[in-house]
């Protein structure tokens, strides 16, 4: 079944092959029998460009009958592998997902801290604002020194996202920040200068993981699945206010204001081992990328960057889309930001809604968020596909970022209810999800000639 589908995929360019332990193979067993003699089996081409291997061991005709040991059939194409076991009488599918997918699955759980590290502090600093008596306007500078140091690190970290590659300097940031969020609740105690301290040191610290996530999805996928891996580390990322906005709280009533600190920052560091040894900067570098998977990866590549050697800065500067990318990243930030930080105590001071009911109608829209910034991605790799322009369906989506979310939000001046005001927050927000296939793809054509031009100084 995995070869025939693999068979009659888009594109049929690909390389058969099919090896057996016994030479002269005599009965086997697949769904059911079949006798064949001095089995002689050629490799059959098509092409050059996608391979697809075939291969099955065979144990003796002896021990298959006496011992119902299961035979394995193997398929690996297009950077899918799949294992098919299959003995006395019974079959079973076995699919090993390609290691692109592991790659997107391990950032997506790091965007994922990443927020929940965030909210940790917007939830927590109700409580903390009552016991240490702050009053508004220091609560807001409280709230806003988590971005004293984002701002700085975000520039800073892509250039070192350049120089040393994706995965050294995120586990650098992982690392720090976790450190950052442990110590938030002793600098809370000791005095509000170190608070304001540990706070933008914990955004310097987090301005990494864009930059990078970005890069390494640059690399490990090809032009027409990076808005679907877009959309699945941004999914995580939204998932991480609702954990944090769902779980905060109930450490807080359990355990006191240290609980949420200690459980995100141990999570973060237990991300960290699984990632310094699974993951590298490039595929090319991977000992468990398959030969296929890495061709379609390469495959993928835009020609442009395969062709021309990668600009300066100052050349993307002194073009009109480059200042177009930055202030629609500017955009979306502020009014992203804006929301992360405010809407549990819009709930609390409009509504008169306790901190945990907060929390929940404060959850809701950014999980729907996860969702639909999937749906975006699959939709504009739908669309690419089909042979609309590429600038086309990128306009598309960043137009339904922004118009939408700005009449949801002025709509949310007439809400009466913190129902009715959840809803519409809820639209604003999965509306704006469909920016991570606009503008936010367009940032990788320049990151795709910074890879490029790193690429060249390695070799």
């Amino acid at each position: 079944m995995a070869a025939k589908s693999q068979l009659h995929s888009s594109n049929p360019s690909c390389f058969f092959s099919s090896q057996s332990n016994s030479p002269n193979l005599k009965r086997t067993r697949l769904g059911g029998a079949f006798k064949t003699r001095n089995l002689l089996v050629k490799p059959i081409k098509w092409g050059s460009q996608q391979s697809l291997s075939f291969s099955y061991k065979l144990g003796r005709r002896q021990q298959q009958r006496g011992s119902g040991r299961s035979s394995v059939i193997k398929c690996t194409a297009e950077g899918i592998e799949r294992g098919i076991l299959i003995g006395g009488g019974e079959s079973r599918e076995a699919i090993l997902v390609g290691e692109r997918y592991k790659v997107v699955a391990l950032l997506a759980c790091v965007m994922c801290l990443c927020n929940a590290d965030r909210v940790v502090m917007s939830v927590a600093v109700v409580p903390l604002a009552a016991k240490f008596g702050w009053s508004s306007s220091f609560l807001g500078i409280v709230q806003s020194s988590f971005l004293w140091g984002y701002i700085f690190s975000s520039v800073i970290g892509g250039a070192l996202v350049d120089k040393y590659g994706g995965k050294k300097v995120l586990a650098w940031g992982v690392a720090l920040w976790s450190l950052s969020t442990l110590l938030t609740p002793w600098a809370a105690t000791h005095s509000t200068a170190s608070l304001l301290a540990v706070r933008a040191f914990f955004g310097l610290a987090e301005g990494v993981a864009m930059p990078a996530m970005s890069t390494l999805t640059s690399r490990w996928f090809p032009s027409h699945e990076r808005a679907s891996a877009i959309g699945i580390c941004m999914g995580g990322f939204h998932l991480g206010n609702v954990v944090g906005l769902l779980l905060t709280p109930i450490m807080l009533s359990t355990i006191g204001i240290s609980g949420p600190f200690i459980l995100f920052s141990s999570l973060g560091l237990l991300w960290l081992s699984t990632w310094i040894s699974k993951v590298t900067n490039d595929p090319c570098d991977s000992p468990f990328v398959s030969k296929s998977e890495l061709r379609l990866i390469q495959a993928g590549k835009s020609d442009s960057v395969k062709k021309r050697n990668p600009p300066s800065l100052r050349h993307l500067l002194s073009k009109l889309p480059s200042w177009t990318v930055i202030i629609a990243n500017i955009t979306n930030n502020w009014g992203y930001f804006v929301l992360l930080s405010w809407m549990p105590i819009y709930f609390n001071t409009v509504f008169n809604v306790n901190l945990k009911q907060a929390a929940w109608f404060s959850a809701v829209p950014w999980g729907t968020m996860a969702v639909s910034g999937y749906m975006a991605g699959k939709a504009s790799d739908s669309l690419i596909r089909a042979g609309y322009s590429l600038t086309l369906v990128r306009k598309i989506m960043q137009s339904i970022g922004f118009i939408g979310p700005g009449v949801s939000l002025l709509c949310l001046n007439y809400a009466k209810s913190p129902a009715v005001a959840a809803v519409l927050i809820t639209i604003a927000l999965s509306l704006s999800s469909f920016s991570q296939a606009g503008y936010l793809l367009n940032i990788q054509i320049a990151q795709d000639f910074s890879t490029a031009l790193q690429i060249q100084q390695e070799h």
